[in-house]
């Protein structure tokens, strides 16, 4: 069965650095579409990074700059670079795969745990 494993939440303080990572197992492919997502207290799940099978990213608006996704397919691991980290970067970030549509608003994929990232001031 395909696993999503997360990695690497933590607390830190504004303007510091995490890197989540996202190990998939299980996979008999590659899928076409992975992403970031964050859960803020009270708030619904959104869309943080995306990135497809050819390398091309979508950030949402408010971590451009920052935040960085990438892949590594040799070690079927999915990446969040996060710097410059904000109070209102703080929630549960959870990876998703086989996101449909490809996009930071999805109807349906398939999702891997949270893990929790507290930023304070």
């Amino acid at each position: 069965q395909a696993q999503l494993a997360v990695s690497g939440g933590g607390s830190v303080q504004a303007g510091g650095s995490l890197r989540l990572s996202c190990a998939t197992s299980g996979y008999t492919y590659s899928s076409d579409c992975m992403g970031w997502f964050i859960q803020g207290t009270g708030k619904e799940r959104e869309g943080v990074a995306i990135i497809r099978r050819d390398g091309t990213t979508n950030y949402t608006d408010s971590v451009k700059g920052r935040f960085t996704i990438s892949k590594d397919n040799a070690k079927n691991t999915l990446y969040l670079q996060m710097n410059s980290l904000k109070p209102e970067d703080t929630g549960m970030y959870y990876c998703a795969a086989d996101l449909l549509p490809c996009s930071l608003w999805i109807l349906t994929a398939h999702w891997g745990q949270g893990t929790q990232v507290t930023v304070s001031s």
